[in-house]
């Protein structure tokens, strides 16, 4: 069962395209990485897929059973980001905010559903920590638990591991992976192909070459070995 699919969609801003052409679908417990080079439109999708920005052409379907409040969000973290002056606590519970309502608290289950995430991401030792305290691998860790409180069916991910070091990024990596098979549906954008198609189920290729299956089909494929040798070369 399909949870989403782009059909001959164009992005841009402005009217200036970015990426046409573009078809792929997700499936209930997919593992999708988005790849391409610098401007090829990762982000640009990214927020097109969050109904952040319309498409120029095409659309984009969910399944009847994805509500808008079910998808959680890992954005790319930003310097501002990383001074947030907040506990974990109260950045993890943030994203239960779309469970409130009109309700200006959080009510016990809220609460519980924020501990199980702290706990999921092994950082309940954490929680009256003040988030700019904490290194770049933890900062990443709550707001995946807060990604967590909004969902257990989807999370999209914008280059989650960026400026961890290779260790901290292995770590995450597995987190990602176990959440995966716990039955969350991923959607990563990442630079790191060979992490890519190392961990993704699918792969999609964005840019003047477009590319959508299989990481097995990828890996095989023209623009994958094409890429994947070019990093390859470059670390």
């Amino acid at each position: 069962m399909y949870l989403i699919t782009a059909s001959n969609l164009t992005l841009g801003y402005d009217s200036r395209i970015i990426v046409e052409n573009l078809n792929f679908s997700v499936s209930a417990g997919d593992y999708l990485c988005i790849v391409g080079e610098n401007g090829s439109g990762k982000t640009t999708l990214m927020k097109t897929l969050l109904n952040l920005q319309e498409p120029i052409s095409g659309r984009i379907q969910t399944s009847e059973g994805l509500r808008k409040k079910e998808i959680g969000y890992l954005p790319q973290h930003t310097e501002i980001q990383k001074d947030f002056p907040a506990s974990v606590k109260e950045i993890v519970l943030s994203g239960c905010q779309g469970r409130c309502g009109f309700r200006p608290f959080y009510n016990n289950e809220e609460k519980n559903i924020a501990a199980a995430s702290m706990e999921r991401m092994g950082i309940t030792d954490l929680s009256e920590r003040s988030y700019r305290e904490l290194s770049g691998g933890q900062q990443q860790r709550v707001l995946l638990a807060r990604a967590l409180c909004a969902t257990r069916k989807i999370l999209l991910l914008d280059e989650p591991v960026a400026g961890l070091d290779v260790k901290v990024a292995s770590e995450l990596y597995n987190l990602i992976s176990e959440l995966n098979n716990e039955g969350i549906t991923i959607i990563m954008i990442s630079h790191d192909i060979a992490a890519a198609v190392k961990y993704a189920s699918h792969i999609l290729h964005i840019g003047r070459t477009l590319f959508f299956g299989s990481a097995k089909e990828y890996i095989s494929s023209e623009i994958g070995r094409f890429f994947l040798s070019r990093q390859k070369g470059v670390s």
